[in-house]
């Protein structure tokens, strides 16, 4: 059922492409009109302050829910947003019918404070495996694909995360300290070293893009939040990167991993991320 929705008929351009054409109408309809442009009642505190969500939020992702189901009929949508209202709605990331994905604004903050550190990350995923990904800043004009098996690209032309020198001081985007528990605080504080750049992350999802183009050596994160790591995860091991949680075993969309976990430009990079948490831990 994927895979003949993913790769279409030949000649035709397929549904990867409609599916880029139904986020780049939501990040249109929804998003951008409301970008520098939010009134004080269009923006709600969820948990605290740190933990906000927009008008901009909720009508992208209703957006997005209409649009995506409507290409494939049978599918569901776990978003951020309705699992927020409904817990229950998480359950089906476990379930038989293909899910999407949907984070209709990863980087909130950025985006309330006006800034172009924003983006909309869509994912599609069946049993538990992502088959294919879209990553969307709209300001920055940028849109990166991920087709499982196909490789990945951004704005059509494909991109791989090489690796860094040998020998050289990996920049890292990590979780914030403050935002985990003492064991996990502990394991992030092992990224503290001289062979090792850490700074806090921004948008996950364009954190992830620096690790597939190269730009950043790694994230390091202790959260699992599907709508926030389907995405960037399958763009990374697309362009060559590879990922791992803290046990060795890869991460599992549906949650239960061994926090915190790493992507990576490559294994070794990886891998190198892992035995600095664990010093850590």
């Amino acid at each position: 059922m994927i895979d003949d929705f993913l790769y279409g008929t030949a000649g035709h351009t397929g549904p990867p492409a409609e599916v880029e054409a139904a986020v780049r109408a939501a990040a249109a309809a929804e998003i951008m009109p409301r970008h520098r442009k939010l009134a004080a009642h269009e923006i709600i505190e969820k948990s605290g302050p740190h933990d906000l969500v927009t008008a901009a939020d909720r009508l992208a992702e209703e957006h997005l829910t209409a649009a995506l189901t409507k290409l494939l009929p049978g599918s569901v949508v776990v978003g951020e947003e309705s699992v927020h209202a409904d817990p229950a709605v998480y359950d089906a990331l476990g379930g038989d019918a293909p899910v999407w994905i949907v984070d209709p604004v990863d980087g909130t903050r950025q985006f309330v404070r006006g800034e172009a550190g924003f983006c909309t990350l869509v994912a599609l995923a069946h049993h538990g495996e992502v088959h294919a990904s879209w990553t969307y800043a709209p300001v920055r004009g940028e849109m990166a694909i991920a087709v499982r098996g196909r490789g990945a690209t951004l704005n059509g032309a494909p991109i791989r995360s090489g690796a860094p020198a040998p020998g050289a001081v990996l920049k890292v985007a990590m979780s914030h300290p403050d935002y985990t528990t003492e064991a996990q605080k502990r394991a992030l504080l092992g990224l503290r070293t001289e062979s090792i750049a850490a700074r806090p992350c921004g948008s996950a999802g364009l954190e992830y893009l620096a690790v597939a183009r190269g730009s950043l050596d790694a994230v390091a994160f202790n959260w699992e939040y599907a709508w926030d790591h389907a995405a960037g995860l399958l763009l990374v091991t697309e362009a060559g990167g590879a990922q791992s949680t803290l046990s060795g075993a890869p991460f599992r969309i549906a949650g239960g991993n061994d926090l915190p976990f790493t992507a990576a430009r490559d294994e070794a990079t990886a891998q190198r991320v892992l035995a600095a948490l664990r010093t850590g831990g």
